[in-house]
């Protein structure tokens, strides 16, 4: 009976590490988001970017971000190593999900959608992040 509950004690461990992992890349994507709309406004052109330079852009906010996070939270919260490598493709494919969700939220009530808010900016932010994280935290 002890070795079921030890059992249930890790996989309910590593399920909380991957939450944790992917609610800090979630919040820090919806403040770069709120970020970008606020510095955008003042600058914004009736001519839309290209979407790889604002994936570039995403990849370098993403990884001053883990770089952020790595000041704040020098540790990995993630232990496994396995779960790490898990942890790089797919708390990345769940944060895009949610920022494509954002969007489309925004969309159905007619206001603006930022770039950061469809599926593959968000990706690539949270995957920068991450792998900034992985590379460098301890």
């Amino acid at each position: 009976m002890e070795l079921i509950a030890e059992i249930v004690v890790q996989v309910l461990g590593s399920l909380l590490q991957f939450v944790a992992e992917l609610l800090l890349q979630v919040v820090l994507e919806v403040l770069a988001d709120l970020l970008g709309r606020s510095i955008q406004a003042p600058f914004s052109s009736s001519r839309p970017r290209p979407a790889w330079l604002s994936g570039v852009g995403h990849l370098i906010m993403g990884a001053a971000a883990g770089w952020a996070t790595l000041w704040l939270f020098p540790a990995h919260f993630i232990e496994a190593e396995w779960l790490r490598l898990c942890n790089l493709l797919l708390t990345p494919l769940a944060a895009g999900m949610v920022m494509e969700a954002i969007g489309s939220w925004r969309m159905r009530r007619d206001k603006d959608v930022f770039s950061l808010e469809h599926f593959v900016q968000g990706f690539c932010f949270a995957f920068a992040m991450a792998v900034v994280r992985y590379l460098f935290g301890h």
